[in-house]
């Protein structure tokens, strides 16, 4: 049986319904659906690892009054979240595309399933990579690099940019199986928060990051290898 949210296509597969219009919707009001729905699961997902990245902000910011502090903080986050935004929209039209080239190729349903495990694969490995480890030391590095930061809103916005597109970068191969598994997946959508959250707050993160990849390999290999034997 399909998991809710999900539409069945020819060959088992299933499709999101993110991806879709629903009947009677025009597709730009599908498009704000979606990055409603986007950002809700944005913000429940990184607030975790935002919050203390905050607070080393406001610790590392020139001295300013309280309210104005909070402003400033406030500034980061929006710049942090609209970077998401913008990987929503990619990720949006992205999703469309690829589900309406299946829907037109019903034959492509056959390959589908080894595609996922090849694309959760590549995730996994991607959790090694120089790239990841640099982005990763970016998102848990302290702002000003032990100077203080200008107490101004475009410093604050400047900040908010830099930070969501590192966060964005390194968590690319974990949201991507987000979006492969279903992002109205609960229960896939906490432990993507978790583990994107144990690699950015415990101490050894580098090493978690390795660990959790070598996960995400071996189920990819495992749903590789499944997929194959089910077309055998």
């Amino acid at each position: 049986m399909a998991a809710l949210g999900e539409l069945p296509m020819p060959g088992g597969w299933t499709m999101s319904m993110a991806w879709m219009r629903m009947p009677g919707q025009t597709w730009p009001g599908a498009a704000v659906s979606f990055l409603g729905m986007w950002a809700v699961m944005m913000v429940a997902m990184m607030l975790p690892s935002l919050l203390p990245m905050l607070w080393r902000y406001r610790q590392t910011v020139d001295g300013s009054g309280e309210t104005r502090l909070g402003r400033l903080t406030a500034l980061v986050g929006g710049g942090y979240f609209f970077v998401w935004t913008v990987f929503g929209m990619a990720a949006f039209a992205l999703g469309v595309a690829l589900a309406t080239i299946a829907m037109q190729l019903p034959a492509l349903a056959r390959v589908v399933p080894i595609t996922v495990g090849v694309a959760i694969l590549i995730a996994g490995a991607l959790q090694f990579t120089a790239w990841k480890a640099r982005h990763l030391a970016c998102c848990r590095a302290t702002p000003g690099c032990g100077g203080a930061l200008p107490a101004n809103a475009g410093s604050a916005w400047r900040y908010g940019l830099r930070l969501g597109l590192h966060c964005s970068c390194c968590c690319a191969g974990l949201t991507a199986i987000l979006l492969i598994i279903g992002i109205m997946d609960l229960r896939a959508m906490a432990v993507v928060t978790a583990a994107i959250s144990v690699e950015r707050l415990a101490p050894a993160g580098e090493r978690v990051a390795r660990a959790i990849g070598a996960i995400v390999v071996g189920i990819g290999l495992f749903l590789i290898a499944r997929a194959a034997g089910l077309d055998m």
